[in-house]
Order: C-alpha cells, then structure tokens, then sequence
C-alpha cells in the first residue's frame, strides 16, 4: 500500500536529523570505525555511513526510520541479489548497498537521503571529491587518473556533460583541462530517476533498457568488462567504480532535494558512478572502412564480447586510433571497445555482433589467440567477479561461465569467430525471432538436466530419514558453482568426444544398457541421436508463434518464461533460492522474450545442465560445419550454372 509522504520541509528536517546521527556515530570513534558503506535510495540520493563494530543492519535501519519515519520492516537494505538479514561482518568496505522500500509506493516523490546537515557537509567537504569503491585491488592503473581528476576538481576545472546517448555522461578533465575520464552517474542512465535527458520513469533495480539489464547497474557491468579483459587483450580502458561529487550532476525535479546553496555557492551532488580512461582516438568503427582494422584486435574483442556477451557492440562503440610513428606502415589502426554496459544480461537475449559480418571475424584464430582462449577458467572468473564486485548478480555469473564454456569448445572444435557468433545470433522470420543454435542447445541441455534431477530427488526421497541424519549432523553450508577442477575434468571429457567420435557412440551404446537394468527410472541422456530428434521438435513447435506468445508458453525442451522465477525449488540451501527468494528485485524482471533463463536452477541442477551443455555442444558444432559445407557448395553451384 502506497502512504502519504512527508511534505518538502518535513523531509528535509528528516534528512538533517539522519545526517546528525550519522555524524554524531562517526565523531564518537572515527579512529575506531570498523567500516564504511553507501547506501544509495532508489531515487538515486547517496549517503556515506560510518559503522562502529556493534553496527548492523537493524540498528542502521532503526536510524533511518527514526529521521525518516517510515517502519523498518518497510525498507530492504541489498547488495545485488542478498537481501541482508542482520549481520553486516561479510559486507566488504565501501560496498554500495540499495535501499528499497518493499510495500511503499515506488515513485519519483520518495523521501530520499541527500547528506544536507552541516556536520556531514563539513565532513564530506574535507574528504576527497572521489572515492574509489570495492575492488580497490585491481585499480592501480586508475589511481594515478583519479587523482588527477580530483586535482582538478580542486582547482575548479568543471566537466562538460556529453551530449549524445540516452543517458547522463560527463567528460572529467585533468589540471591541464584535457579530458581525462568519462564518469556515467548510476541513477543518470535511461528510465533512472535522474536521467537528464527525460528518459525516466522506473527506480533503480527495475528492469531498464534491457530487461535483462536492470535500471543502476549498467556502471557494474561496464567495470566487468573491464576486469574480464585479462592482460589487456582487448584494450578495453581501465574502469573502476567510484563515489564522485560535483555541482555538475543532474537531479529531476520533484526527485530529491534541491542543491544546497551556501556562502561559496552550489554544493556538490554526490553520485555512485563509473569511471573510465578517456582514450584519445580519430573517430569510430562507423566512420571508417573496415579493412584496415587489424585481424588479432578484431578476433581479441571478439572473444571479449562472446564471453560477456555483449548485447550491444555496434560500431559506435568501437574507438578507432591511427597507429603513427617508426615501425608504422600503411593505413594501420588500433581499436578501442567503450560502453559495455549491456553485457552479462541475467538471462540469454539476442546478442549484437556488429563484426560478425566483417572479413577478420572469418580469419582462423591465432596459435596465440587459442592459447589465451584454453587458459580461460570461467569458474575463476565468475569468483573474482563475486570477491571485487559482489554487486553483480549471480544469474549474470552464469551467463559469464555459459559463454565461456561454448567459446572455449567451439574453439577446440575449429569453429571461427563468425561462427561462433552466428551460433549465438537469432534469426528473425518475418516478424518472430527463432531461438539461437545456442539457446537450442541450452533448452535441451535443460530438460535432460531436470529430468535427471527429479529422477534423483525420486530416488532419494527413499533414503529421506537417512539424509535428514546427515543433514543434523553438520552444518549447512550454501552449494557454490561447480569448481575449476570440476570444470576443466568435464571440459576434458568433452574434447575427448570431440576426437573419439566412435568411442562416444559406443560408450553411449553401454549408457543404453545400464539405464535398462536400472528398471527404466534414472533419465540418463543420448545427447547425440536423442538430440537430433528434439530439435526438430522445437524448431516445427516454434513456427506461427508470435513474440508474445513465445513469452506464455512452455517449450518442450525448455522451463516456463513466464514466471520462472517461481519455479525454483524451496530448498534454502539452493544458489537458485538465493536468487529467487529474496524479494521484489527478481521479481521485478518480467517477461521479455527469453527462451533460456538460467537463475531459476539449484545449484544442483546448474551443475547438471552445464554437464549435459558440454555433451550437447559436439552434435551442435557438427550440424553447423555440415550446414555450412552444404551452404557453400549451394553457392558455388549456382555460380557456375550462371556461366
């Protein structure tokens, strides 16, 4: 039920009142200060909170209701999919944490936290206009450019805001006044409540311009990228995830309090943003032939965006620099991939490619490019991503060891670039989309993973009072993803069938035999000839079903669309509870047409489906050689009968 808020001069009485408790905590101990967080509204007003050690999460909502007046349980603090209970202990330094308002009335008049009191402004005025947020680890190439950015700050050297785009971005400059960082506020991005650019609408943690995409985290996303791109292979800019004030930053009216203004003027805003390097550059991909574009930077941001998968590399994000100076021959250039907020979706979308069409993405990969390809461990991965940006949600984890695992046995099998992104790609059939070479291997992958879960949890419900002993007698723990060890021994299996065709076929013969012997009741698959039969199935399934439909449909080979998030299992100790049961953020995402979700798995099952994925893919590489060999010959027979 929505209530009614406080008018304008009672919310700003509240928020002084909650700026003087926090200040009050912070003036107490400052030496003694356990940690800090941010906790940012879902209007988009941020407020830095000091915590003593006896702190949690009751007694920081207890402040909050008390200056805003609004019950506790109406409020949930989370960070990315954890809803947090109590205890604060587990929650690193600086993280940013959401506070949301469960049963209030989400709108752009919710009271919002702006530190306005004069304790805090003097606090915040003595600290630094930028600071770094989680993963402070991995910023050693940006700490030089973030203190220069905030040299200039300093000295008054303004941002100028960006003109183009959707959503709110600033060039930083540094004390020379060139551009030295583009800074994208979190609750400035397209539908968030700060937009500047009259693309509102939803607060942060809805579904945004992706639905897959939610409304605040593309800035996560964009440090993501960042991260994955090991050794700098794809030259993606340095990017870091930052706390930054300036007078400069846009807040809609009617969304928060108006600007402070004192004896030296307007005061700062300040805004949970990222952060990235401004690269110099001639132009981008859209305003240059693409010929000249060398092979390796082509295939390396490839291979980036297939393991990401980037559902948004057209070539106006692609940074074009022409390569001068001794050693440079000819029309040479280097690429610079920019705005990777729309990659790791929590669910399989249609992805967009703009160099699958280009001649490199055809070339065979590199001795070396298959080498960096072979040492990729996506369960190392989707771990550092959890320890530096525990923001990022798990089922965005998942889609991050998906397409890892498909590119990197793709490549073993000797499938290019192109190939692999066509792989991923829709086709559209007059007005419908049909499910990608991927997403029909994933709803397959599915079923046979489900089956053989229930077939399991069948046969375990007889040994119920055996398990429920063991279960008393130690502790519970949460199931994690599968390990490294685990993946690379299934990643291994996988490239033996690859070589020794027959011998998976005959070790599939001796599957058959002992599945029989089992009384029929464990659902062990035939990945190949099985395989075959259901695509056909859901390929003719799919034919005259439009968009919507697609979405309130249950595939045959694949879980409901529409409301899958229901669908998890109740277990508590499931990764998939986690992901589900928390709240109103999963629920939030609604039906979009996805084909292939994958938060909704226990972890259980997870590990199944990338079991069966793995055994699945073989066929898949094969059908798409032979299709493609069968496509050439068309070509050059009717080439020839032109003559």
């Amino acid at each position: 039920m929505s209530r009614n808020l406080e008018s304008p001069v009672q919310t700003q009485m509240a928020v002084s009142a909650l700026d003087r408790a926090f200040a009050n905590s912070r003036s107490e101990t400052r030496v003694g200060r356990w940690k800090r967080l941010f906790v940012q509204t879902d209007t988009g007003c941020v407020l830095d909170v000091e915590l003593d050690r006896g702190d949690n999460v009751h007694t920081v909502k207890r402040k909050l209701q008390v200056a805003l007046n609004f019950p506790t349980e109406e409020s949930s603090l989370t960070l990315g999919d954890h809803v947090l209970k109590n205890d604060l202990s587990s929650i690193r330094n600086d993280s940013p944490l959401l506070l949301t308002k469960t049963f209030m009335h989400r709108s752009s008049s919710t009271p919002c936290m702006s530190p306005t009191g004069n304790d805090l402004q003097q606090q915040r005025d003595r600290g630094c206009p930028i600071e770094l947020l989680v993963c402070p680890s991995r910023c050693s190439r940006t700490r030089p450019l973030v203190k220069d950015v905030a040299k200039a700050i300093r000295k008054g050297v303004d941002p100028v805001p960006v003109n183009s785009g959707l959503g709110g971005a600033y060039y930083f400059r540094n004390s020379k006044g060139e551009n030295a960082a583009i800074v994208k506020p979190n609750d400035e991005e397209p539908f968030a409540p700060n937009n500047p650019k009259g693309f509102i609408g939803k607060s942060l943690g809805q579904p945004g311009l992706k639905r897959s995409v939610r409304v605040g985290e593309t800035g996560y996303r964009e440090v993501a990228a960042y991260l994955l791109d090991h050794h700098n292979s794809a030259n993606v800019p340095p990017t870091i995830l930052v706390k930054i004030s300036h007078p400069v930053f846009h807040i809609n009216e009617g969304v928060c309090a108006n600007k402070n203004v004192g004896e030296g003027g307007t005061q700062a805003v300040s805004k949970i943003a990222s952060l990235q390097q401004f690269i110099p550059h001639d132009f981008d991909a859209s305003d240059h032939g693409t010929s000249s574009f060398p092979v390796s930077a082509v295939h390396r941001i490839g291979i980036l965006d297939i393991r990401i998968f980037n559902t948004d590399r057209h070539a106006g994000n692609l940074l074009v620099r022409k390569q001068t100076g001794a050693g440079n021959f000819g029309n040479q250039t280097e690429l610079i991939p920019i705005d990777h907020g729309l990659c790791l979706p929590e669910c399989l979308e249609d992805p967009y490619f703009e160099w699958i069409h280009w001649p490199q993405a055809s070339v065979p990969f590199s001795e070396d490019e298959l080498e960096y390809i072979a040492n990729l461990d996506p369960v190392k991965d989707a771990d550092m991503l959890r320890m530096e940006l525990p923001m990022i949600r798990e089922a965005s984890l998942r889609v991050l060891i998906l397409s890892t695992i498909f590119l990197k046995e793709a490549t073993a099998f000797g499938l290019c670039l192109a190939e692999i992104g066509e792989m991923m790609s829709r086709e559209f059939t007059g007005m419908e989309d049909q499910p990608s070479e991927l997403e029909f291997v994933c709803m397959e992958a599915r079923r046979l993973a489900t089956e053989q879960d229930d077939s399991s949890t069948e046969h375990d419900s007889a040994d119920e009072d055996l398990t429920q002993f063991e279960l008393d007698s130690e502790d519970h723990e949460i199931p994690k993803e599968p390990s490294a060890h685990q993946f690379e021994f299934k990643r291994q299996h996988s490239r033996n069938q690859l070589s020794k065709l027959d011998e998976a076929d005959e070790e599939e013969e001796e599957d058959d035999i002992e599945v029989e012997s089992n009384a029929g009741k464990l659902a062990c698959p035939k990945p190949v000839n099985k395989w075959l039969a259901n695509i056909s199935k859901l390929s003719t399934s799919l034919k005259g079903v439009s968009l919507t439909d697609k979405t309130s449909r249950q595939l045959s080979a694949g879980p409901k669309v529409v409301d899958s998030v229901k669908t998890s299992k109740s277990n508590s100790n499931d990764t998939g509870s986690q992901l589900c049961n928390w709240g109103s953020a999963n629920d939030m995402l609604p039906p979009s047409v996805s084909f292939v979700k994958l938060a909704d798995m226990g972890a259980e099952t997870w590990g199944l489906f990338l079991e069966k994925f793995q055994e699945l893919l073989p066929e898949a590489f094969r059908m798409r050689k032979c299709s493609m060999t069968v496509q050439r010959a068309k070509q050059r027979l009717g080439t020839s009968c032109q003559f």
